[in-house]
This record gives C-alpha cells, sequence and structure tokens, in this order.
C-alpha cells in the first residue's frame, strides 16, 4: 500500500513555501530607512563613497526590483543564502557552522520528551481522576509555566555553580584538545543542561496530548468490545488504546521540531551555545540583518519540512487516514 502526499497537498506546500521566500525578500526592502543598511547589514555612515557603490552592486542594489527577485531566487536554489558584510563570510557556512549544535540539543530534548510525556500521559489517562493522574496533571501545568530563561539559570546555580557537576555554558571545553570519546564525552556533558531545559519545557504539552486522547479512545466501542472478548488489561492498553493514541502525539512531535530551530534562542543564549539560535541572538545584536533573513528562511523549511513528515506518518499510525 503506497502511503504518501497527494498532489495537492504538494501544492500546499510549495505555495507556502514561495509565499515564504517572497516575504522574505521584500519584507527587508519595504521597511523603511536606508535598504543598503538592511540589506547589506553595515553602517553606511562609515562607509566611503567607493565602498558604497561597490556594496550596492555586490547586494543588487542597482538592478530592478524584479531582477532582484529571480536572482534571489537563483541564488537560494544554489544554496547561496548570500553574504555577511560584519562577519565577513558567507552566510551559509555560518549556519552549516551552527545548526549542528542546535540540532543535536533539539534532537536529543524531543527523543527524552517524547518518551517522558507519552508514558507519562498514557499513565495518567490510565488512572484518570484518582490522585496519580491529578498529581501529573498539576505537575505537567506547573512545568509548562515555566519560563525558559529562569529555567535554565536555575540549572546553572544548582547544578554548574553550587556543585559543579556539569559545564554552564559553551559546546565543548576550549582550549583543549580532545579526541575520540573523550571529545564525544566533553559534548555530551555541555549539552546535558540545554538538553534538559528544553525537555522540561517540552514534556507537558506532549503530556496533555497523550492524556486527552487516550481518554478519548478509552470511550470507543471498539475498546469496549476488546474487553468484551477477555482480553488482559496489559493487551488492550498497549495494542489498542496507546497505538491508537499516538497519531496526534507524532504529528505535534513532527511540527515541534520545526519551530525548535527558532525555539532554542532564549536557551542557547542562556547556555552561549553555539547553535542557530544563538547565532540569531548575535545577528539581533549585530544588526546583521543578512543573517536574520536567512536563518529565518531556515526554520521556515524546517518547519515545512516538519508537516510534510506529519502529513506522512499520520496514514501510518491512523490507517483511516489513507482514505
Amino acid at each position: 500500500m503506497r502511503i504518501g502526499l497527494k498532489g495537492n497537498r504538494l501544492l500546499e506546500y510549495l505555495l507556502v513555501f514561495i509565499v515564504a521566500v517572497t516575504l522574505n525578500f521584500f519584507l527587508p526592502r519595504l521597511m523603511p530607512g536606508n535598504p543598503l543598511a538592511l540589506l547589506a547589514g553595515v553602517d553606511v555612515g562609515l562607509m566611503t563613497p567607493e565602498e558604497r557603490a561597490e556594496v550596492i552592486i555586490e547586494a543588487g542594489l542597482d538592478q530592478p526590483l524584479w531582477k532582484q527577485y529571480f536572482k534571489y531566487i537563483g541564488n537560494l536554489l544554489r544554496g547561496d543564502f548570500g553574504y555577511s558584510y560584519r562577519q565577513k563570510m558567507p552566510i551559509i557556512d555560518m549556519i552549516m557552522d551552527r545548526l549542528p549544535w542546535t540540532l543535536l540539543i533539539t534532537g536529543l530534548s524531543l527523543i527524552v520528551s517524547s518518551i517522558l510525556g507519552v508514558v507519562l500521559g498514557a499513565i495518567a489517562a490510565w488512572y484518570r481522576a484518582k490522585a496519580i493522574d491529578i498529581s501529573l496533571l498539576w505537575t505537567m501545568i506547573l512545568l509548562g509555566s515555566m519560563p525558559s530563561f529562569w529555567l535554565g539559570m536555575l540549572l546553572i546555580s544548582v547544578v554548574s555553580v553550587e556543585n559543579r557537576l556539569l559545564p554552564s555554558f559553551g559546546a565543548i571545553t576550549p582550549a583543549m584538545s580532545l579526541t575520540g570519546w573523550e571529545k564525544t564525552k566533553d559534548i555530551l556533558e555541555h549539552a546535558v543542561l540545554p538538553v534538559t531545559t528544553l525537555s522540561i519545557l517540552s514534556v507537558p504539552g506532549i503530556f496533555l496530548t497523550m492524556r486527552y486522547t487516550m481518554l478519548g479512545v478509552l470511550g470507543e466501542d471498539f475498546i469496549r468490545t476488546a474487553r468484551a472478548k477477555g482480553l488482559s488489561e496489559k493487551v488492550v492498553l498497549f495494542r489498542h488504546v496507546v497505538r491508537n493514541s499516538l497519531a496526534p502525539v507524532v504529528t505535534i512531535l513532527a511540527i515541534r521540531l520545526g519551530y525548535a530551530f527558532g525555539g532554542t534562542v532564549v536557551t542557547e543564549t542562556v547556555f552561549s551555545y553555539p547553535g542557530l539560535g544563538r547565532l540569531i541572538y548575535e545577528s539581533v545584536s549585530n544588526r546583521d540583518y543578512p543573517v536574520l533573513q536567512a536563518a529565518f528562511l531556515v526554520i521556515t523549511i524546517a518547519v515545512l519540512v516538519s508537516n510534510i513528515l506529519a502529513d506522512l506518518m499520520y496514514p501510518i499510525l491512523d490507517p483511516r487516514a489513507r482514505t
């Protein structure tokens, strides 16, 4: 049986991508002020007339707007996101240098939070209205209300400053030439606190989704039929209830993966973690608008790809969606 995206669905994603790219191109050019400062990310007042003319030509501002647009599209198709005049390097190199670190902590946090959220949500739903359900529900509400920067600073204070158990900043210990397992161990130690912060903040949403989905499934006729057939509660729980409750959870996880690229700004800033979120923060501080423009486009692409993954996974988990 073939499971995939229909042509009209792919067309919708393509249209969304074109609209996002078009907005990403036009917004800096429609903003008030000097477009050279916005697109080139430089202080125009400190430039000589010769430097200004050179940057105008390099940024394509001497061409008609429609030519700039098609040139921009062509550059994107070649993987050219532009040039950072402040950092003096191609933007794609900056993004590719930071992206693996963001993928590391977001990937690990999604694995941890999904396991905890699904297991705890299933336990709460199975023992609904009992003490364990109420306790877990209030705990998740409390965790979900915590600001990310406060939680991050709390972990740094308790784990790193007072007990000196784990490093508090960066992705790797500076001024050390580590190789092999020692390097891997050092990277994982630096990732523990950011991953813990992101996981704690992500668990409540997954927990609530799993809990309420399971409560709905528990009231379905096929669950009563399974019990009437004499199936054990363990079989009913894992084969029928949990399995039929996973589709919405997997959809949320796929979507969260896309939004995680932009949602790590605060966490990576608190821990000085050199990921894409930290790059966005640094670009805002340095007014490096071309880098911001490229980073937002990467986040848009990540969200679209995650939605496509969710669409592909849903029919696999829920056969009713195949029709």
